[in-house]
């Protein structure tokens, strides 16, 4: 799946952005562009993570979600402007590339999901201390959306599949700060039960160059990884009910705009890999 696909007549005039302003001057300088890129993502990383943490119910818990947002709502807002600037730039300078490629409708879908959630859902849900307005649940259905599309096509498609991984690592991650008491100990004592078996499977059992074996049970364990991280998340989130700063759905808002942007950062590296 690839953007020729939905518009096949539009390669001549991909093929000429190389050439248009400020393109030329974009290219001798790719490094410098790449680097802008990769600090813009990281800023928004960094404050999306650390707000969305909040609402979840770990990290920074000493200050209230309100707090942190007024603190870092600059900074998250210069880290989106950054990448899409910077994005549009490099894209301008690849686009035959981009044209081609499964991982840039990915990015695109996940870039749109996460501005949606971001400003629509996380950033007036942390600025109201974890209440959830009805405004900001209609923009976070919209959110999932193409953020749920942006997975569908990352999970189905030749050659980029496996970095569905990334995000169900950064999940399983999350979910390992958010779980407490003993569960935190059942619950990654049975992701690395699975990702011993997994290993043995892929290794020793299923030849490593034996992909017709391989790939059916790579995506059965990326199933029951999934249903295992969500399970547990769902389990704890249910479990503890309503608080004074919002209640299940609050913290879904956070797992989804951190989730989200992650999925968006894997697809981008997968541009450059496949």
């Amino acid at each position: 799946m690839n953007l020729e696909q939905f518009f096949p007549h539009a390669r001549p005039w991909v093929e000429n952005l190389v050439n248009v302003w400020p393109t030329p001057y974009v290219k001798p300088q790719f490094a410098w562009w790449e680097i802008l890129h990769v600090l813009s993502l990281i800023t928004l990383g960094g404050t999306s993570i650390v707000i969305n943490l909040r609402l979840i119910g770990v990290g920074l818990t000493q200050e209230p979600p309100s707090e942190l947002y007024r603190s870092l709502k600059l900074w998250q807002s210069v880290g989106i402007v950054g990448i899409v600037v910077t994005g549009v730039l490099i894209g301008m300078a690849n686009a035959e590339r981009l044209y081609d490629s499964a991982a840039f409708i990915v990015k695109m879908l996940a870039l749109a999901g996460g501005i949606i959630l971001t400003y629509g859902a996380s950033r007036p849900v942390a600025r109201a201390d974890g209440a959830v307005g009805v405004a900001a649940k209609a923009w976070f259905v919209v959110g999932m959306a193409f953020w749920l599309a942006a997975l569908w096509v990352f999970a189905v498609s030749d050659l980029i599949s496996s970095g569905v991984y990334h995000v169900i690592t950064a999940a399983a991650l999350i979910v390992l700060l958010a779980t407490r008491g003993r569960g935190r100990l059942a619950y990654l004592g049975v992701l690395i039960a699975m990702i011993v078996v997994q290993f043995i499977w892929t290794h020793f059992i299923v030849k490593p160059d034996d992909y017709d074996h391989l790939n059916p049970v790579n995506i059965t364990f990326a199933w029951l990884f999934s249903a295992w991280i969500v399970g547990t998340a769902l389990f704890q989130l249910f479990r503890a009910g309503r608080g004074a700063e919002g209640g299940p759905l609050t913290k879904i808002i956070g797992y989804a705009a951190i989730l989200v942007w992650v999925t968006a950062a894997a697809a981008g590296r997968w541009i450059a890999f496949a």
